[in-house]
């Protein structure tokens, strides 16, 4: 074996390159999904003899639309799930399930299914606050949807880092499914018979073939009852181009082929200029599932672009006129109520408080800091309302520690000493650097960790010097660091080591982008909004990390802010949130409402300090972002 160098001939089957001795033919490789059949008039039919798509030698039945009869015809859908899968969902779960069936397959009841699905229902959206069980709510779904249609296809589209995470959740639910990662350069050993005898063979040879494995996970997805997972950047490259062959083949099976879409954080794709929206637009079935606890992000326009992803043909018919009603929200107070009466029948919403009848509560903070005096000369030189990126960044960095710009030309002459190190490790240079440490400092008697975002990397990682130089605390042990370079595996060994209890842990630094929708930081209750940003959704995500089922405590959040610019993102924020109450709540909102469910013990013992009182100008209770 070790002197044969092997390859596939998709007409032969794995063959010696040297001797062109054939080891495993290709029937015992890929046997054809169907014999070709054609009518009279030489066209393919589709219910009788599928129409086939050949990718290198490789056969796949077209499943543009699939014509598949029900299995089951007596009872409802919740005979088709697991015995003990119900008395496990909550009751917004409950109501999801059969939401997402009325919406994709017209009803519950399984006399009802008798015909053979057709594309006429369209898709739906999944609303759910974030940590809120979407993602066990969309498996329990697909099981029962595969037992009376195995033949669906579903795809589940998600950014890559969740991939894993739904993996793992087929794998704690013994989900009896196999669950084929595409992005996974690894067979995972779901894939069909044939599959052991390739990979025994090629991995004899010492060597790995992409294409082949991508192809073999493709292949046991569209030959048997199984789900397809893929991210959306591998979506947008397989599907992308014009090139023909291998290319050409593999965007007809992503296109053609899926009878179910689920999009895991949906939102993604909510810019019509993306690569990823046009992708998504291609896909021929209208049988989608959109889950995403913030589906409004924005704007408006935004949203309508989220809509179209879901149901191409509602939002088309529809267009002009959420043109002229979203053009006259701020005029027109009915203008939210008429677009949420419009897009109620195909969203699932829930309200916030379903985490409440399981979870200790929330609190909500802002922190009004005093700048000291080098943070109050250097903001003046900055508008008063920045209007660039560079000049928000600056407010952003300026606010945290004025080392921090020490290097920037503009600053280089007046805070030049604060690029000596004992400068940079000073907090009380900077006051929100000098409440973050302070914080931290206090949640170690009560055992509470914390969780500082940013969506700027130098504070973060200045924060980890300060604690290191302080506190002699080391990264991998007392501090946890998280950003998109994050390699998958490492991110995942930080997350289980926060939610340890018996770990070390402190503090996690994260950039607020590297900690998306499926993620879980249980293990931390404390949170610290190091700058505000213009997108509320992003700030609901990363606070949902903490606040979510499983969670044992109050989560305490702090947004502490030193300029007027800050305080104004956050009410634009508030309005923002508000539009998202309107248009995807359940239930009726109130543009300023109290959530403070809870004491602060250690925010109060630092504003009553004698040491620490001089830092803070006010405090207000804020609108809980989540």
């Amino acid at each position: 074996m070790g002197n044969h160098h092997l390859v596939l001939d998709e007409q032969i089957g794995l063959i010696c390159k040297v001797c062109s001795h054939v080891l495993l033919e290709i029937k015992y490789i890929f046997p054809p999904f169907a014999e070709r059949t054609r009518g009279r008039n030489g066209r393919k039919y589709c219910r009788e003899s599928p129409s086939l798509l050949d990718v290198d030698g490789f056969r796949f039945s077209d499943s543009s639309t699939f014509q598949d009869s029900p299995v089951y015809e007596e009872g409802t859908v919740w005979d088709l799930v697991p015995s003990n899968a119900k008395a496990t969902m909550f009751p917004h779960q409950r109501g999801g399930f059969e939401f997402m069936w009325k919406n994709i397959a017209g009803d519950i009841i399984l006399e009802r299914l008798r015909e053979p699905l057709s594309d006429s229902k369209g898709g739906c959206i999944i609303s759910h606050p974030p940590g809120t069980g979407k993602t066990r709510l969309t498996i329990v779904f697909l099981q029962s949807f595969l037992k009376m249609f195995p033949k669906c296809r579903p795809v589940i589209i998600a950014p890559s880092n969740l991939l894993l995470n739904w993996e793992a959740e087929f794998h704690k639910w013994e989900v009896d499914i196999p669950f084929h990662n595409l992005n996974n350069k690894d067979f995972s050993f779901q894939e069909d018979e044939a599959t052991a005898s390739v990979f025994h063979c090629l991995s004899h040879a010492g060597r790995k073939n992409p294409q082949l494995i991508r192809m073999v996970k493709l292949r046991s997805w569209a030959k048997s009852k199984s789900v397809l997972g893929i991210s959306y950047d591998l979506f947008r490259i397989l599907t992308g181009g014009d090139g023909d062959g291998y290319a050409k083949g593999i965007r007809e099976i992503l296109l053609k082929l899926p009878g179910l879409l689920i999009l895991e954080e949906g939102h993604t794709a909510r810019n019509e200029q993306s690569l990823v929206w046009k992708a998504l637009k291609k896909v021929e079935t209208e049988k989608r599932i959109l889950l995403s606890g913030t589906p409004f992000q924005n704007n408006i326009k935004e949203l309508y672009n989220t809509l179209y992803v879901v149901s191409p043909k509602f939002a088309s018919d529809l267009e002009q006129k959420w043109a002229s009603l979203s053009s006259s929200i701020d005029k027109n107070a009915r203008a939210l109520e008429e677009l949420r009466d419009i897009i109620s029948p195909f969203v699932h919403r829930c309200s916030e408080n379903v985490k409440k009848v399981s979870l200790p509560g929330i609190r909500d903070t802002v922190i009004h800091l005093k700048p000291t005096d080098l943070q109050k000369e250097l903001l003046k030189r900055i508008p008063e309302n920045p209007g660039s990126f560079y000049e928000q960044n600056l407010v952003s960095l300026i606010s945290v520690h004025p080392s921090l710009v020490a290097k920037r030309k503009e600053f280089s002459e007046s805070v030049s000493h604060l690029k000596e190190q004992r400068c940079r490790l000073d907090p009380d240079i900077g006051v929100k650097m000098k409440f973050v440490v302070e914080l931290i400092k206090l949640c170690g008697g009560p055992k509470e960790r914390v969780i500082i975002f940013s969506q700027l990397l130098d504070p973060l990682n200045l924060i980890k010097e300060q604690l290191n130089s302080l506190f002699s605390w080391t990264l991998g042990r007392e501090i946890l660091y998280m950003d998109g370079k994050l390699d998958v595996k490492q991110r995942q060994l930080s997350i289980n080591s926060l939610n340890d209890p018996n770990s070390d842990v402190k503090v996690l630094l994260a950039s607020i982008k590297a900690c998306s929708e499926g993620i879980s930081l249980i293990g931390a209750s404390r949170v610290v909004l190091l700058d505000v940003l213009w997108n509320p959704s992003v700030q609901q995500q990363a606070i949902s990390r903490a606040y979510r089922n499983g969670q044992t405590k109050v989560v305490h959040v702090y947004n502490p802010v030193i300029s007027k610019w800050e305080v104004d993102k956050i009410e634009q924020q508030m309005r923002k949130n508000y539009h998202s109450d309107v248009l995807l709540s359940r239930n009726e909102v109130k543009m300023d409402p109290s959530r403070s469910v809870s004491e602060d013990n250690i925010l109060e013992s630092m504003v009553k300090h004698e040491s620490l009182r001089h830092i803070f100008e006010k405090l207000s209770h804020a609108p809980c972002t989540t």
